[in-house]
């Protein structure tokens, strides 16, 4: 198969979708996978490495999208990639369709095959090619947090960790998946007196069983929300719905309770976000305020460290991207449930419940897209 690897153009998006190591993976399975020079750049590596593992670099994006049958990527195409997708061309990446109707659309107009990384899914319900990003977002929501708490930013002038006499900042985290259980884990380590909610009594078991002391549990409801907020210093929305939007957690009114200076990291953002008042925004302008409120909302977290979010997403990625070049997509979904459980549109026609439903579109099964592709 021939593996095309674009260079991300989303705003101060610096991961790759394949490293050297990934390439050289490819090519001893006897695939062929065309780098756009300077893909890898911002992650840390070079054209030269990538041709030394065997790659061959291509000078623009036009060109990788044209030799590809299959496209690796990290972010969904946006506008400008569009006319440059092809009928039947494999992109494997992050969509996040039940956020953005206009990228749905186009991609059911170009006919692609779209299988998402973030519904990708086991027989435990895991996510594995959403887990590494999960785990360096959570990990990054309380630094990020932190530093927007300083005064000069428009926080409350709050040192997380307060200082012996001082008490540290209240933290509440909504969601203990893998978000939220990372968010709580390091907003501790910092010192922050952490409440970490969810609807799950047996997840919130689990957590009381391992997190410090100074991480309680709540059981996740309106009620408590509304007054946990009141002196929370810093809140991290991390709540997800598979394949579908995060419901608002917290609304308009709910501003109005809080502290001047509050900051809210809203982590699913890129799945429409659980945080109502909150928009994607971007590493060049992460911030905004609402009601005195500082709302952090970047949807891409993970790629102001692409170095460590490359790595981890590949590492997580490759297997399944050697199977789909293997064995080509039909045949890899269909011996692998988790791969097929990716598929979100595919020739035009919309196979995952929760995109279908996000944007009121007709609903097919996934057998019957596959039978016309082997028609």
């Amino acid at each position: 198969m021939l593996i095309g690897v674009p260079k991300e153009i989303k705003n101060n998006e610096n991961r790759v979708g394949l490293t050297p190591a990934g390439v050289a993976e490819f090519r001893k399975h006897g695939h062929d996978v065309y780098v756009q020079a300077t893909a890898g750049t911002g992650s840390g590596f070079s054209d030269a490495e990538y041709e030394q593992a065997g790659a061959t670099i291509l000078a623009t994006i036009e060109e990788v999208y044209a030799k590809a049958e299959m496209i690796v990527k990290v972010k969904e195409p946006i506008a400008s990639e569009y006319p440059l997708i092809k009928e039947n061309q494999l992109l494997f990446t992050y969509f996040h369709f039940a956020s953005g109707e206009e990228l749905t659309h186009a991609m059911i107009e170009r006919k692609a095959v779209c299988l998402a990384y973030e519904t990708v899914e086991l027989p435990s319900r895991a996510l594995p090619l959403l887990i590494p990003m999960s785990e360096v977002a959570g990990r990054m929501a309380p630094q990020e947090g932190a530093k927007y708490l300083e005064k000069p930013l428009k926080g409350r002038g709050i040192l997380l960790g307060g200082v012996p006499g001082v008490k540290p900042a209240e933290v509440l985290v909504l969601g203990a998946g893998i978000v939220g259980t990372q968010a709580a884990k390091i907003a501790a380590g910092l010192g922050a007196q952490v409440t970490i909610m969810d609807i799950s009594l047996n997840r919130l078991r689990e957590l009381d069983d391992f997190m410090p002391k100074n991480v309680v549990t709540q059981y996740s409801n309106e009620y408590n929300i509304r007054e946990a907020i009141k002196t929370a210093d810093l809140i991290i929305g991390a709540v997800l719905i598979p394949g579908a939007k995060a419901p608002h957690l917290i609304t308009r009114d709910m501003l109005k309770t809080m502290k001047a200076g509050t900051v809210l990291v809203d982590v699913a953002v890129d799945q429409g976000g659980c945080i109502e008042t909150c928009k994607p925004t971007t590493h060049e302008n992460p911030t905004f305020i609402i009601d005195d409120i500082v709302h952090y909302c970047v949807a891409n977290m993970p790629g102001a460290v692409p170095y460590t979010s490359t790595l981890a997403l590949t590492n997580a990625t490759l297997p399944y991207a050697v199977k789909l070049a293997n064995l080509g997509w039909q045949e890899a979904c269909r011996r692998d449930e988790a791969l097929r459980l990716g598929l979100n549109v595919v020739h035009g026609k919309v196979v995952y419940k929760g995109v279908a439903e996000a944007w009121g579109l007709p609903l097919e099964t996934v057998e019957s897209v596959m039978e016309v592709a082997v028609a």
